[in-house]
């Protein structure tokens, strides 16, 4: 694997261990996500930062096998640009369930390389 690659791969994994943190911090609780904006804010930049890495693995390999690269994308654009339409439901459904098939993706290709 080239060395970018992994690079980008292991930023995603740290911001992944980042966002396991603060569901640990709510107790994995929705109301008290939802009632700690600082938290919302913490997740809205890790998925930011996930989807700009994202990014930059696709500008080096095209074919990199993220099932939902381009959601995952979609959703950064949409935080950096669209940011007032950031539900923290939306934020919550992605964390407890795309950002756990995400980190088994990236478990699988590591694993693979």
């Amino acid at each position: 694997m080239q060395p970018k690659l992994l690079k980008y791969i292991l930023d995603i994994e740290s911001v992944i261990q980042e966002i396991e943190i603060i569901k640990v911090k709510t107790g994995n609780n929705f109301n008290h996500f939802k009632a700690d904006f600082i938290l919302q804010r913490a997740v809205e930049r890790d998925l930011e930062i996930i989807g700009e890495a994202i990014r930059k693995i696709l500008e080096i390999d095209p074919g990199f096998p993220i099932s939902s690269a381009g959601n995952i994308i979609g959703l950064r654009n949409i935080i950096a640009h669209a940011y007032d339409a950031v539900e923290a439901e939306l934020i919550w459904g992605i964390i407890q369930n795309n950002v756990p098939a995400l980190a088994h993706e990236l478990n699988v290709i590591r694993k693979n390389s």
